[in-house]
C-alpha cells in the first residue's frame, strides 16, 4: 500500500513530539538547587556536557527515566517515575550518575528497579520554546499564613462530695487560698505558674481540713483542656487570582505578584 508523502510526514512529527515530551533535569545540589542541565533524549555520556557524576537530585517531568552509575548504561541502574527527587543519596547515587536515558512506556519495568515513590510533580511554568507569551490583569492576592493549631494540657481538678451538713467544701477553700499565696509569690513570667501551683497546694490544704472537720470528701481527677492559638505569621505563599481572555484562573505563588502575571494563550503561568 503507497503512503502519500505528506502523511509520511505527519506520522514522523508525531513520532518526534512523542519522543520530545520526555524530559529530566539534574541538579548538581541538593534540594534541587545549584547548576542544572536539562535532557529530553538522554545521554549515554554525561561527560560530554559536563555534568559526569554532579547530579545530587533530579527532576522527571515526564516518562520514567533510566539514570546509571557507568557510561553507556552500565553498572548500576535505577528507573525513575515522573516527580521530584530532592536527594539521589538514599538510593546510593549522589555526585554517581554518568548516563541517564528515557523508558519506553511499552518496556516492562520490575518493581524492584524503580526509586522510592518521589514527592508528585509541580506544574512546569516555565516558557516553552519560541512560545507566545500574554499578560494575564491580577484581580485578587491573597497572602495564606500558616493554619492555627490546637495546644493542649492536662489539669487536676478536685472532686467534692458533700457528706452531711457541712456546706463548704474544703477544696474551694483551699484553691481560693492557694490562689492569693500564688499571686504574693510570683511575680514577672512566672507569676501565673507560682499561682498554679498555690492553687494546687492550697486544695490539698483544704482536702486536709475538710477531713479533720469530718466535712465533704475531697478527690482528683485529670482533666484535658484545649486553647487554640494563632498561626506563624511568615506568608506560605500567595494565592493569585487573575483574568485571561474572560476567564478566571487561580495560582498559588511563591511570591507576591504585580498588576499582572505572564500566561500563553490557554491562560497557563509561565515564567
Amino acid at each position: 500500500m503507497n503512503i502519500p508523502h505528506r502523511a509520511l510526514l505527519a506520522v514522523a512529527a508525531l513520532v518526534c513530539a512523542t519522543q520530545a515530551q520526555a524530559q529530566i533535569t539534574l541538579y548538581e545540589n541538593d534540594g534541587l538547587r545549584g547548576r542544572s542541565v536539562t535532557l529530553n533524549n538522554g545521554s549515554a555520556n554525561l561527560a560530554q556536557r559536563g555534568f559526569n557524576d554532579r547530579a545530587s537530585s533530579v527532576v522527571v517531568t515526564s516518562e520514567r527515566w533510566e539514570v546509571c552509575e557507568s557510561a553507556a548504561y552500565r553498572g548500576r541502574c535505577t528507573v525513575l517515575r515522573p516527580g521530584q527527587y530532592a536527594s539521589l543519596s538514599a538510593m546510593g547515587l549522589n555526585d554517581r550518575v554518568s548516563s541517564v536515558r528515557s523508558v519506553s512506556r511499552r518496556a516492562t519495568v520490575a518493581e524492584g528497579r524503580y526509586a522510592p515513590q518521589p514527592v508528585a510533580a509541580e506544574p512546569d511554568y516555565r516558557r516553552r520554546r519560541d512560545e507566545r507569551v500574554y499578560q494575564a490583569r491580577v484581580t485578587s492576592v491573597r497572602a495564606v499564613v500558616g493554619t492555627p493549631e490546637q495546644r493542649c494540657w492536662t489539669e487536676r481538678q478536685q472532686l467534692v462530695q458533700e457528706r452531711g451538713d457541712n456546706r463548704v467544701p474544703g477544696a474551694l477553700a483551699g484553691a481560693l487560698i492557694g490562689g492569693i499565696l500564688g499571686h504574693q509569690i510570683g511575680g514577672g513570667r512566672g507569676k501565673d505558674l507560682a499561682t498554679v501551683g498555690g492553687v494546687v497546694a492550697g486544695a490539698a490544704l483544704g482536702s486536709q481540713a475538710g477531713r479533720d472537720r469530718g466535712g465533704p470528701q475531697v478527690s482528683t481527677q485529670d482533666v484535658r483542656r484545649c486553647t487554640t492559638v494563632p498561626g506563624r505569621h511568615d506568608t506560605d505563599y500567595w494565592d493569585v487570582t487573575y483574568n485571561h481572555r474572560g476567564q478566571e484562573h487561580r495560582v498559588q505563588m511563591a511570591t507576591p505578584p504585580g498588576r499582572t502575571v505572564s500566561v500563553n494563550r490557554m491562560g497557563e503561568p509561565r515564567i
